[in-house]
């Protein structure tokens, strides 16, 4: 479990607090029943009529994996592989129908099962990257509805906002009440703000990146089966592979990669 976008929120809603505390300020004038539903209700009933009710319901099934949601390290990944490409090398790849039944994962358990089989390695490819994407596709559908919802709770705050502001005006006879009023009216808006930038697009863009890391990673079981499929050598899969990850670089690394450099060149 990757604690980032947990511990993220916590810090975001911990700090408004620690503002409101501060100024002096009661948590309470905030929590007002009517704007609080307004906001969360109709925000998630017009992204609702802006998606299927399909879509919508697997939203909200993957809201779960955006809090528990751990992708594959790619290191571990590619050593899988090697280990694969190992076993073919020594015993066949009809010996990866055994490995087959011990894999976990689908993705991985269906291709070895086929390369089993004896299906052409174009075959197995078109198969594979025809998976590849409708994951992808599912996955960053998710994403998208929660980024949409970020787009409209915004707007439906103000709305919040203007219609309590009606009824403020509709008492203007009432000096006293005026203050509390108008602040309460603008709390729908502060909803409508709060909620698109602390849940719904954290959460929207957490989907995402999880997505795309899903993609990675399906990517290099994909080519890892393949060359294993074509023969090729487990010392050299596991370069190809390792060649296929991103590496980030850093300030010590960069000053590491300019000390190697010779003096004369250097100069």
């Amino acid at each position: 479990m990757d604690p980032a976008t947990i511990i993220g929120l916590l810090v975001a809603f911990g700090s408004l607090f620690a503002m409101i505390t501060i100024e002096g300020a009661h948590v309470s004038s905030l929590l007002l029943p009517a704007p609080m539903v307004l906001v969360f209700g109709a925000t998630i009933a017009v992204g609702l009529a802006g998606s299927t009710f399909a879509d919508t319901i697997a939203a909200l099934k993957a809201l779960p994996h955006a809090f528990r949601g751990k992708v594959e390290k790619p290191k571990q990944v590619i050593d899988q592989m090697v280990g694969l490409a190992d076993t073919a090398r020594k015993n066949g790849l009809l010996a990866l129908e055994q490995e087959a039944a011990d894999v976990k994962d689908p993705f991985l358990r269906n291709a070895l099962q086929n390369i089993a089989d004896g299906t052409d390695g174009e075959e197995l490819r078109i198969l594979l990257e025809d998976e590849v994407i409708t994951t992808s596709k599912s996955n960053r559908q998710a994403a998208k509805f929660f980024k949409a919802l970020g787009g409209y709770a915004p707007t439906v705050g103000i709305i919040g906002t203007v219609v309590s502001l009606t009824h403020v005006l509709e008492n203007l006879d009432k000096p006293a009440t005026l203050g509390p009023s108008i602040a309460a009216a603008f709390v729908a808006t502060l909803w409508g703000l709060l909620s698109a930038n602390f849940i719904w697009l954290p959460i929207g863009d957490r989907l995402g990146r999880l997505a795309e890391l899903e993609t990675e990673r399906m990517t290099l079981i994909m080519e890892g089966v393949l060359a294993i499929q074509s023969g090729s050598q487990p010392r050299l899969l596991g370069e190809r592979l390792a060649a296929m990850v991103p590496k980030p670089t850093s300030k010590s690394k960069q000053k590491a990669s300019k000390a190697e450099i010779p003096r004369s060149e250097a100069a």
